[in-house]
């Protein structure tokens, strides 16, 4: 559960740092899950700072994520990226990313961008493929925001991917000639992997993609009334689809293979956000 009256201070330090250090918030935000590092490169102007600095941010502990944020330009967009998240199995509490995506809201941030490292459920999207996350079955039904007081806890989240991002991206993938399925993510927490069977469950209820994160993001980011869009880099079948043993070190291998056109792609989809009138101005 949340700490409001904690953590509201830290968020107000945050935000002040954040407005003078670097003027007006960008209109987007990215959060660089496993093997999409490599967008940082596309930043022009970049200018760093370590969570450290804002009181507000996580300080995740997982091997391949650097925590902190990179504010410049990607083409025509300001961009505001995300080196690191906090994970719900990291210490079993779902609220890590809250301080960091409210005092982005509070900034001035509009849209967030989710990317992540995700086991695949259909043989359609193998491994190195890209899936735009059109919806999320929330398996371990865990929430960010139980405790929160007055009506605006009741978030409504039949759009929780907003269908206009989601267009954008598919516009992009279609002027590249690459493919893009949408598809439903499915959050298990970890941080054992899923067994077969598991996975023949999620697979039943609709899920295309199994992973570890984005689920507490994409809930704390509707509460606070970020845009959200994701997308799911594919690192590997999920368990019983392949004869392949699942190790963290294998996803950040495979992640890390396909890294760089996966970042090409976030950053041709970044740079495209400046032509949508609805995040402008």
């Amino acid at each position: 559960m949340i700490d409001n009256k904690t953590l509201e201070p830290k968020i107000s330090d945050s935000v002040a740092k954040l407005n003078a250090l670097f003027g007006a918030a960008p209109e987007v935000a990215v959060v660089l899950g496993s093997g999409w590092a490599g967008a940082v490169s596309l930043v022009e102007g970049a200018q760093h700072l370590a969570y450290t600095e804002l009181p507000a941010f996580p300080q995740p502990k997982v091997e391949g994520h650097v925590n902190e944020i990179v504010v410049g330009t990607i083409g025509a967009q300001r961009v505001v990226m995300l080196r690191g998240r906090a994970h719900t199995y990291e210490s079993g509490d779902c609220t890590g990313m809250a301080g960091a995506l409210r005092t982005l809201k509070r900034w001035g941030v509009k849209a967030l961008l989710q990317t992540n490292a995700s086991g695949s459920l259909r043989t359609q999207n193998p491994p190195g493929s890209l899936v735009l996350i059109s919806d999320h079955i929330n398996a371990p039904q865990r929430s960010p925001i139980m405790g929160e007081p007055g009506s605006e806890r009741f978030v409504d989240m039949s759009a929780a991917y907003d269908a206009e991002l989601r267009a954008h991206a598919l516009k992009v993938a279609q002027s590249r000639n690459m493919v893009l399925n949408e598809g439903v993510y499915c959050w298990a927490v970890g941080p054992q992997f899923e067994t077969p069977a598991e996975i023949r469950m999620f697979a039943a209820w609709g899920a295309d993609a199994v992973g570890m994160s984005t689920v507490p993001e994409t809930i704390l980011a509707r509460h606070c009334g970020l845009r959200v869009m994701c997308l799911a880099l594919i690192t590997n079948m999920a368990a019983g689809m392949s004869d392949e043993a699942l190790t963290h070190a294998l996803t950040l291998q495979q992640a890390n293979a396909s890294g760089e056109r996966a970042a090409a792609f976030l950053g041709a989809v970044v740079a495209g956000l400046s032509e949508l009138p609805s995040l402008q101005g």
